[in-house]
């Protein structure tokens, strides 16, 4: 292929819509059209017609990510909800246990104590400074990569990351095994793990859904960025998918915008 060529198709690409942006029932629905089209030229037509077409239309969602102007908006309004939810990225474990049980865990072990200046739960003390001390150690991705293969039992050399987004994935092998929202959420929760079997004697007895349900909650907690330093905030937010808008309630660091935790909001709560 020539340099002309590839300038051509670099400026015929549509970045918003392929690659790590490709909205995938937008791409499957205009492959289905481009060969329902096809179909009908084959008949109507001509099979060499119907052929080139066909390539053309394959071209045109490969560099465009659809085929029918405005069919992210479409797919987006008219596609059931639950459909697209199966096409969303990888989305970071979320705090799947009742709160009041992940609460009531934490407090046994003595993470969790009653604010002193108001009606709700605090961090202790002594938690948050062993917390933040351990988070300050672990910022580092080879050395949280060692940590991780000691917590997990495998060969640090099998573990590695990708990002989707400001997701932080990590992998063993060819197995996804963890999200977080951010590379600030991934370091709390490795420093988490890594003290809190100090402090609960029964955490190895947790299933690991509960465990990173935990810890995804812990982060509710924090008042300082793992990342930044800068002040955490609680808000909510709307974000954007591929294929869809979620409304969601938001911890994010409000100096460098990392997202520390990110719950899809109920419907009622965000039809309220």
């Amino acid at each position: 292929m020539t340099r002309y060529q590839v300038q051509l198709l670099d400026r015929l690409r549509e970045p918003a819509y392929t690659g790590e942006n490709r909205c995938i029932p937008c791409t499957l629905a205009n492959t289905g059209i481009a060969a329902a089209v096809a179909g009908v030229l084959w008949v109507a037509w001509r099979p060499s017609v119907a052929t080139v077409a066909f390539v053309v239309f394959l071209l045109a969602i490969y560099l465009r990510g659809y085929l029918v102007p405005g069919t992210p908006t479409l797919t987006k309004r008219y596609f059931p909800d639950a459909v697209l939810a199966l096409f969303d990225p990888p989305q970071a474990s979320g705090v799947e246990d009742p709160p009041a049980d992940l609460e009531r865990i934490l407090h046994d072990a003595g993470i969790l104590t009653h604010c002193p200046d108001r009606e709700d739960l605090c961090l202790s003390e002594d938690f948050k400074w062993e917390w933040h001390e351990e988070i300050d150690h672990v910022r580092s991705r080879d050395l949280s990569r060692d940590i991780l293969a000691d917590l997990l039992g495998v060969e640090s050399t099998a573990i590695h990351f990708q990002r989707h987004g400001e997701a932080y994935v990590l992998f063993v092998e060819n197995q996804r095994v963890g999200t977080w929202e951010s590379e600030a959420a991934f370091y709390a929760d490795v420093a988490g793990a890594t003290i809190i079997p100090e402090w609960t004697a029964n955490w190895g007895a947790l299933s690991p859904e509960t465990r990173s349900s935990l810890l995804a909650g812990l982060r509710l907690f924090l008042e300082n960025c793992p990342a930044c330093g800068g002040v955490v905030e609680l808000g909510e937010d709307t974000v954007e998918s591929c294929c869809r808008t979620i409304d969601v309630f938001a911890v994010t660091c409000t100096d460098c915008g990392s997202r520390l935790l990110e719950v899809e909001q109920p419907e009622q709560l965000a039809l309220a």
